[in-house]
């Protein structure tokens, strides 16, 4: 089973419908939802406090909790499956919009579905959003912008920059 995001469409849509609003009643926000493995699939919810906080054991296993009622309650997922909640780390994965907002200034890593003037595969400073539908990034040959529509991967880059700002989050 290939690793599937909210974004991407089908059940996967209706799993984060259904666990938003808990999750957002308990102070989270998720960050993204993807089952993946063939034999023995794992559903991997991936969050954040929004409160900005850095999250804890506890906080994943609150989380854990709830999906675990849910979908127990739902039985979205046909076959036998492992939950595993986390959170997002420092080089992150960028999965919504708002995030390229949110983390402009740091440095990411961007993978898409079809080709960009040539190319598939870019790094670079984000500066944010180019009329809300596409990526804005500053390369070392320049500036670039990546339609939201077509990016498959996107993540942070750990550098000491970002490292410093998880710092004064601790």
């Amino acid at each position: 089973m290939e690793p599937v995001s909210p974004s991407n469409g089908g059940p996967m849509d209706r799993i984060e419908r259904m666990l938003t609003p808990s999750i957002e009643a308990l102070g989270y926000a998720i960050v993204r939802i993807q089952l993946s493995g063939r034999h023995r699939p794992v559903l991997q919810v991936m969050a954040e406090r929004r409160d900005g906080m850095p999250m804890s054991v506890e906080d994943c296993a609150r989380i854990s909790r709830t999906v675990s009622a849910l979908l127990d309650v739902e039985d979205l997922i046909a076959s036998t499956y492992t939950l595993e909640v986390s959170s997002p780390g420092i080089d992150r994965p960028l999965t919504r919009p708002e995030d390229y907002t949110r983390f402009a200034g740091f440095v990411a890593k961007l993978e898409t579905k079809a080709a960009v003037a040539g190319r598939r595969r870019f790094k670079g400073r984000l500066v944010g959003l180019a009329d809300g539908t596409k990526v804005r990034l500053v390369e070392e040959s320049g500036e670039v912008d990546v339609p939201l529509a077509i990016i498959q991967k996107a993540r942070l880059v750990m550098t000491d920059e970002l490292l410093a700002q998880g710092a004064k989050r601790h």
